[in-house]
């Protein structure tokens, strides 16, 4: 099977199309066909060494598959041979031919495609539970999406309408604020002058903040706070952490909040299981759609990732083997 190798660590140029051997089940695992591939900021950051985990190399990239079931383990039972599916791995999926353990392998309705399901895993995955588990965003209550426009921020959009917020999504370019009215914002700001902007908007400031591009952005954010509000920390986009003046979280009375979303799968299994349920419960009505903002061929893996690094992307990008 062809199969993208992170060699080395190093800049996702030194990416790898290469042949690897057809993987094959243990009793506890899935091999997948794959018809759709999920690119993700994460997986830039990986073959970087940038991320958390740190992978032995050479390693294959990539966290989300979805296709139809080739073979499975002896013990497998929830799953069989020609079932569509998708799965969530640490690493691992781009490859036409995915190994995945049993427990991360979940059937898909007849009414959601593969690229949709890729969708919903990490980035959707994210801000549902950033907004659900961590802030426990309510109707009613106004958030605040930084980074709207990517894939991880226009699902925190559309699952605030979801839920009943009234969403203000801020983008830094007209093409990716239409995106965001598009999405369900009921406002899209962009970056230049935010902060006299919020501080004009009715209301008493922003109940939650969902914030996975750090910088100037966290900045102005940290100052638009309401009392009891939640100031989500999910991730640091723009390569810039930011320091948080401390003295406002006391003054305003709020909180910050981290969104790990790798270490919430691995030790609340049951909460994310019901959590994929809810969002494909969405889908199925309706309420609920990923842009798939480009298709590329799994080849061209390196060139999808930059161009998410770069925050070039609107949406999703989506790996056709």
């Amino acid at each position: 099977m062809k199969a993208i190798v992170c060699p080395d660590y190093g800049p996702v140029s030194n990416l790898d199309y290469r042949d690897l051997p057809d993987p094959e089940p243990g009793p506890d695992h899935v091999v997948i066909k794959s018809e759709a591939i999920g690119v993700n900021y994460p997986d830039g950051l990986l073959v970087q060494g940038l991320y958390q985990a740190k992978p032995e190399t050479p390693f294959v990239p990539g966290m989300e598959a979805a296709g139809v079931v080739e073979s499975i383990g002896r013990n497998v039972i929830h799953v069989k041979p020609g079932d569509r599916v998708v799965t969530l791995l640490d690493h691992g999926s781009y490859a036409e031919k995915v190994l995945a353990p049993a427990s991360r392998v979940y059937a898909l309705p007849d009414t959601m495609s593969c690229e949709d399901a890729c969708a919903l895993m990490c980035a959707w995955g994210t801000a549902h539970h950033g907004l659900r588990q961590r802030a426990n965003l309510k109707a009613g209550e106004t958030l605040l999406v930084l980074g709207a426009a990517g894939s991880t921020g226009l699902a925190a959009v559309s699952i605030g309408k979801a839920i009943g917020a009234h969403v203000i999504a801020v983008a830094s370019t007209a093409e990716k604020q239409t995106a965001c009215l598009e999405a369900g914002a009921d406002v899209a700001l962009p970056y230049e002058g935010l902060r006299e902007a919020l501080k004009s908007y009715p209301g008493r400031g922003v109940d939650v903040a969902f914030d996975p591009v750090g910088g100037a952005g966290f900045d102005v954010a940290a100052r638009a706070m309401a009392r009891n509000g939640r100031l989500l920390v999910v991730g640091f986009a723009s390569g810039e952490i930011p320091k948080l003046p401390v003295n406002l979280v006391l003054l305003k009375e709020y909180s910050v909040i981290g969104v790990f979303w790798g270490s919430f799968v691995a030790k609340e299994p049951a909460v994310y299981a019901a959590n994929n349920r809810e969002l494909f419960a969405w889908h199925s009505t309706g309420l609920i759609k990923p842009r798939i903002d480009e298709r590329q061929p799994l080849a061209k893996a390196a060139t999808a990732l930059q161009r998410i690094l770069d925050r070039g992307a609107i949406g999703k990008t989506i790996l056709i083997p």
